[in-house]
Parts: C-alpha cells; structure tokens; sequence
C-alpha cells in the first residue's frame, strides 16, 4: 500500500529537515572565522550529521510534494507558496551554509561604499573584520558581479555600518526577496507557455538546490533570477521596454541573465512587431539601464573586464576536469603544451556553448522560456566555473516553460543529487567529514524508512471490533 501523503505531512517533515539544517549550521556551516571549530571536534561532527539528515529529510518532502502536484487534487499555487514560506523560516537566521560567497558580498560591498575600485582590488584591499571572512583564495580577486548588484551591497554595507551579523541578515533578506519575485514570476510564465504552474512552482522554486543554496547560502544568484523572470512576464504583458530593463537590471547583477534579452526580443517579434523595432527597443532600454546602474553605483565599467575573472583551480566543471586531466597526461609525456590544456578546454567550452545555445533557438525559438532556460543550463554546464546553485539559471525557466514532462523528471533528479553535493562549511570534503556526511544521510533513509513502514501498518491494521 502507497505511503499516505498530503500537504500538511509533507510541510511538516520540510520544516522538519530545512530546521536540521538550520541547527547543524549552528557548528558545521561557514561561520566566521573567529567561530569556526576544528572539523574533527564533537561539536563539528554532529553538526554535520544534523545538516545531512536534514537535505535528506527536505529531498524526500519535496520529493513527496511532487507527488501531490502530479496527483488527481494537485494543491493551489497559494497553498504551495505557503509551504515554500514555512520550508524557509528557519534558514532566516540560521549562519551560511555551503559556500562563503557572502561575506565576499559583504566586503565587496564595502569597499564599493569607501570608493575603492572593487574590479581592480581584492578584499585585502579592505582589510579588518570583514575581510578577513573571505576565503583565501578570493582575498587578491576583483569582484565579478555587475554594478546593479554592487549598489545594492554598498548600500546595505552603508546601512549596517560593517558589522557582520546585520550585513549577513540583510543579504539572506535580500536572497529571499529574489526567491520571492522567482515564486511571483514561474505561475504567470507557465501558464503563458502551457504548463502547471503548481508543477511550475514546484520544480523552480521549492525544490532543495533554492532553499540550500539561494536561501540559505544568501546567493546573489536568486536577485538576478527573480528579476530575469519578471523581466520576462513584463515582455509576455506587451511591455518589452520594461521587460529589457528588468532583464538588463538581471544580468547587471550576474551576466549570465543577458541572454534573457533574446528572449524579449523574440517576444516582440512574435507579438507582431517587425525585428529592426524590437530589436532598436530591446538594446535601446538595455543600453540606457546599463548607464544609469553603472551611474549610480559609482563603480566604472571595470565589470566588463571582470567577466574573466579567473576561477578556482580544483573547480569540477567538465571542462576544468577535461583541462586537467589532458594537462595532467601532457605532462606525463614530458610536452611543454602542459600548460594550455586547461585554457585550452575552456576555449572549447565557450564555442560549444555557442553552438548549443545558436542550435537551440533554431529549434525552440517559439518557447522562449525553455529556450532561454535550456541555453542558461548549457552556460552552466560547458562554462569554465560551476557550482551547485549555477544549475538553477537554467532549471528555473525550465520549470516555467518545458513542454515535455521527462525533461523536468530530468532536471529534478539532477537538483536532487547536486542537494547532496556540498559540505555545509563551503569548504573540501575530507575523508573524515564524508564519512559523517554519508552517515546523516543514511541516517535521514533510516528514519524515514521506519516512518514508512510504520504507515504502513497503521493503515493495514483493522480497526477495533472488526475482522482484517
């Protein structure tokens, strides 16, 4: 017999599993450096237990969630916009967790409000509390976001006058009003191209990689998604200029959003409007937002130059992986070509993407949202950098607009997996944290077997008086 399941079962065990996260954190997430413990401490350990029981917990009650969208009585968008609001109340004041980046923001921030060039400087530039947050490998690195989002992060540095726990809450308050505006945008956007938008909602707002990363990682990634994805109802609404300068505001936080520009402009075209007018519109608006941002934040446009900010050495895209591996047998070999195995991947890389991304507007140019979502996982996977999180570019618009269900099965076992791919502290993953990492989880599976079987029984067993 079928688990039984219904919403209020499936909010519980999310609010139970985003609050084991929110409790691990507490001595295994990426505290401050004055707050850190030792990996191997008692204290570390079992926070990290915590943390994996408790994404194992959230992935089998939004796995759960699922089954109810795709049932014959599917909850309303409403009912499941309050689940995603209880899901992410403990992660409101729960520390960071799996990745730093924040206090990147932070520092970047301030040094943006004391004037300092952030696109030519590192946060050692900085220096004191908030620098010395941000890890290492980062301190000598200008900043790579655009300076849509650097005003805003100076702004709050202004606001909070440097102090840590202020400015960590107001870049998770600032993450969770871009979830908010992405949870605002998937109905309207998928009922444009067709599609459930509790399923919608479902796949690109409530699944774990946003209440991980975005929510509890503070990412700026869910500001530049949730104006992307307005931009794009502000298009689908006849409203192209506003549409390119909330897609423009989008890639002016993170750049990967300005290939949501295509996608306004095929939206005018397809509405009607000949290509030469759209297109003077759509770069028009882009070009004076672009401006006026840069205006304000004060920042120059160092930001071009920053788009090839160098990634870290170890990261795990497929072409970084490709590049060291080649390099590593090139080596092996004794040829002094060693050296250009990684760029040259990552060149590689970059003209795949190309073609994939020109392929797939061909093919797809009359759904947008998937097109533009298909083209945003393509960066991600064939870029030179990737993280967890970075999968969400595309699979948010995915959400919104794939036409065929296998494709969202698809990328909701790929959310899935990477939910589970790394460590609360943000840092690498010794022997010792995955073995205890691997034991949260199991744990997690035990625990939710025995609830299964226990169910079971329960519904199995006759009642009082009457035979089986």
């Amino acid at each position: 017999m079928a688990f039984p399941v219904d919403l209020r079962r499936c909010r519980l065990l999310g609010l139970a599993g985003t609050a084991f996260l929110a409790l691990g954190g507490e001595t295994a997430g990426a505290l401050p450096v004055q707050d850190l413990l030792a990996p191997a401490s008692a204290r570390a350990a079992l926070g990290l237990v915590g943390v994996y029981f408790g994404v194992v917990l959230l992935i089998a009650a939004w796995v759960l969630l699922g089954r109810l969208v795709r049932g014959p009585q599917p909850p309303t968008p409403r009912a499941l916009l309050l689940v995603l609001a209880v899901w992410a109340a403990p992660l409101l004041l729960a520390p960071p967790l799996f990745s730093r980046d924040v206090y990147s923001y932070l520092a970047q921030g301030a040094m943006a409000d004391a004037h300092m060039d952030v696109y030519a400087h590192g946060p050692d530039r900085l220096g004191g509390p908030l620098a010395d947050q941000v890890a290492p490998m980062w301190q000598h690195t200008g900043a790579p976001y655009g300076p849509a989002f650097l005003a805003v992060a100076s702004a709050l540095a202004g606001l909070t006058r440097g102090q840590l726990p202020a400015g960590l809450l107001g870049m998770r308050l600032l993450a969770l009003l871009g979830v908010a505006l992405m949870a605002a945008a998937l109905p309207r956007l998928a009922r444009h191209s067709g599609a459930d938008p509790a399923a919608a909602l479902w796949l690109g707002a409530l699944n774990p990689l946003v209440l991980l990363h975005l929510v509890a990682g503070a990412h700026n990634d869910a500001l530049m998604l949730g104006l992307l994805g307005l931009g794009l109802v502000a298009a689908r609404g006849r409203r192209p200029a506003l549409g390119a300068v909330l897609v423009t505001l989008a890639a002016l936080v993170k750049a990967p959003a300005g290939l949501g520009l295509l996608a306004v402009l095929v939206l005018q075209v397809r509405s009607g409007r000949r290509p030469l007018p759209a297109t003077l519109t759509t770069a028009g608006a882009s070009a004076l937002t672009t401006v006026a941002a840069t205006a304000v934040a004060g920042t120059g446009y160092g930001w071009i130059g920053a788009l090839t900010t160098p990634v870290s050495p170890q990261n795990w895209a497929l072409t970084s992986l490709a590049g060291r591996a080649t390099g590593a047998l090139l080596e092996h070999l004794h040829s002094g070509l060693a050296p250009l195995a990684v760029p040259a991947w990552h060149l590689l890389g970059l003209a795949a993407t190309a073609v994939a991304v020109a392929l797939i507007w061909l093919r797809l140019r009359l759904r947008p949202e998937y097109a533009l979502g298909l083209s945003l996982l393509t960066v991600a996977v064939f870029g030179p950098a990737i993280r967890p999180w970075y999968v969400l570019w595309g699979l948010f618009l995915i959400a919104a607009g794939a036409p065929e269900t296998s494709v969202r099965h698809r990328v909701a076992a790929l959310a899935g997996v990477l939910a589970l791919a790394v460590l609360p502290s943000g840092g690498p993953a010794g022997p010792g944290q995955l073995v205890l990492a691997v034991s949260g989880g199991v744990l997690g599976v035990v625990v939710l077997w025995q609830a299964h079987q226990s169910a079971q029984v329960h519904v199995q067993a006759p009642a009082p008086g009457r035979t089986a």
